[in-house]
């Protein structure tokens, strides 16, 4: 049977668009499942590091925001700071990021149509998802991806901690242009600036807590947001720590969050997502096994600093040496800063 498209993205998220716009860039039709109306909003920390804006450039996606020229480690009195070395990074709201990603697709020929992932059915030549068939499926329909569990992909874990994320945005002027991470005894608030008149708060801890009770335990964010008009819902996601042992299952690739998500703690997950948008559409071959192998490759490659710096920062933070971890970035400013630029290629 004749495929209806080249690839067949499933979840039309900012990765799946990244996706599709990947595809179009290669000569590819595409076509996007997604249930949601454009723009689709979602709990997240909102800070695009450097990297993920030079990788939206290179898409020929420009979103606006707020500038980050770094990031800010806050615990009481405590701070550290490390700027940017090479370029800066970029606040955007969720929904400002997903609606720049949607017109770009649509403007080289990307078909958004409306619909889920149910069972997914393939052959050797095409896969079939949501009454569709393409050549490939690019898996991008997030953190609890349907098509993950269908094409045996999830992996079944037991977790010690099921850690969460909330976010609301409030109309106040941003007091820094950097990304602020405070921490509490077991929750991070992660202060992003948006716009010029509005700041996003995320916090990351375990379920259940109250945001706003959370929230007011931090005493210089209660200072700065005395009075701040709050603009919309408190929206939220999680649990944030998901697995999957192989990012593959014959025309089926998984990308983004379905493929895996360590924690929200170094805030570059876009980031991420992007590199493996990419690697996903620049290894696709006829040759299945050695395309998969090639992408499964690029997907280490791509993840490696990501998840072996957030676990391991992870771990300690679930640890007795969560107290230390902001001293710690305070008296070794060169260690905290290389992590930093790490992760923010």
């Amino acid at each position: 049977m004749t495929p209806d498209a080249d690839l067949l993205v499933i979840g039309g998220g900012p990765i799946g668009l990244a996706a599709a716009i990947e595809g179009r860039l290669a000569g590819l039709s595409v076509i996007v499942v997604e249930p949601r109306a454009t723009p689709v909003d979602k709990a997240c920390g909102e800070g695009l590091m450097p990297g993920a804006v030079e990788a939206l450039a290179r898409l020929g996606v420009d979103p606006e925001g707020h500038t980050l020229t770094g990031i800010r480690y806050v615990r009481g009195a405590r701070t550290a700071d490390h700027l940017f070395t090479v370029a800066p990074g970029r606040g955007v709201r969720r929904t400002v990021l997903h609606a720049a990603l949607a017109a770009r697709a649509r403007e080289l020929g990307a078909v958004v149509v409306p619909g889920r992932a149910h069972a997914v059915e393939q052959d050797a030549s095409s896969v079939w998802c949501a009454g569709i068939r393409g050549r490939w499926l690019l898996a991008c329909d997030g953190l609890h991806s349907t098509v993950r569990r269908q094409v045996d992909l999830a992996t079944h874990h037991r977790l010690r901690a099921r850690r969460f994320g909330v976010r609301r945005h409030f109309r106040v002027a941003p007091w820094t242009d950097l990304v602020e991470v405070h921490w509490g005894r077991s929750v991070e608030a992660y202060v992003t600036p948006v716009a010029d008149d509005v700041v996003g708060v995320a916090l990351l801890g375990p379920a259940h807590h109250d945001y706003d009770r959370t929230l007011d335990s931090f005493a210089a964010l209660r200072h700065h947001l005395a009075g701040a008009e709050r603009l919309g819902p408190a929206r939220g996601a999680g649990p944030l720590f998901q697995q999957s042992e192989h990012r593959t299952a014959g025309r089926v690739r998984l990308v983004g969050d379905a493929s895996g998500y360590v924690d929200a703690l170094t805030g570059e997950g876009v980031r991420v997502g992007l590199a493996q948008a990419h690697a996903a559409v620049a290894t696709l071959d006829e040759d299945v096994r050695r395309s998969n192998a090639a992408y499964e490759k690029a997907w280490t490659a791509a993840t490696r600093d990501y998840r072996v710096l957030t676990s391991g920062l992870l771990a300690a933070a679930a640890s007795p040496l969560r107290r230390g971890i902001v001293p710690l970035a305070v008296t070794a400013p060169g260690l905290y800063g290389a992590v930093v630029e790490r992760l923010a290629r």
